[in-house]
């Protein structure tokens, strides 16, 4: 099982979630975030403190099995891109295990 973990534009998740329902992946966990990166700024010193331009974001969380992960990263890559900077990062970790808590269901049962 693979964790893909997503930060994107907050326009862009309508066409990912579509893009990964097209998958048969219909569950995962969004979070408002905010945040930048280092093109962000065009002050090499400008540091965390005060300054610092947080922009709106929204962050993906999804199980996969295996197999589904390739096809899930591109899918939202694919739906998530404009072409500008800020269109995100994808991360993808690998599980150890899931428990669905109300089912005590394990591993691939539980996504």
């Amino acid at each position: 099982m693979k964790k893909i973990e997503a930060i994107i534009k907050p326009f862009k998740l309508e066409e990912v979630k579509s893009g990964l329902a097209e998958l048969g992946i219909e569950g995962m966990t969004v979070s408002e975030v905010r945040g930048f990166g280092v093109r962000g700024t065009n002050d090499p010193l400008q540091t965390w403190s005060g300054s610092s331009r947080f922009l709106p974001k929204l962050k993906l969380e999804l199980i996969v099995r295996n197999e589904l992960q390739g096809s899930a990263v591109t899918a939202i890559k694919q739906c998530a891109r404009t072409g500008r900077q800020g269109d995100g990062k994808i991360f993808v970790q690998d599980l150890l295990e899931v428990i669905r808590i109300r089912t005590e269901e394990r591993g691939d049962q539980a996504i």
